[in-house]
């Protein structure tokens, strides 16, 4: 098990609409990740991940595609100082 990491993403494109939070929220518990993912009212998504590194970067990649629909433009990811989240879940 790699170091535990926690990111904030923040994807753009079309990415509201294509189940991108159903689809990110299964993709992140599949692989042990606490975090959320919602809507944001500009039309991206943004999510936390937090948990092994690996999963993380894995989760990383997968945000850079989004679920069959998703057309992603841009992905910004910002390390933060994991907090021990553990669970994933939807909100907003």
């Amino acid at each position: 098990m790699g170091s535990p990491r926690r990111v904030i993403v923040v994807v753009s494109g079309r990415v509201q609409g294509v189940f991108f939070r159903a689809s990110c929220a299964q993709e992140a518990s599949a692989r042990g990740l606490g975090g959320w993912v919602r809507n944001r009212f500009d039309g991206s998504v943004e999510a936390a991940f937090e948990g092994d590194e690996d999963a993380v970067d894995r989760m990383i990649s997968w945000c850079r595609q989004g679920p069959r629909g998703a057309i992603v433009s841009d992905i910004d990811v910002r390390d933060e100082t994991p907090i021990g989240e553990h669970g994933f879940h939807v909100t907003g």
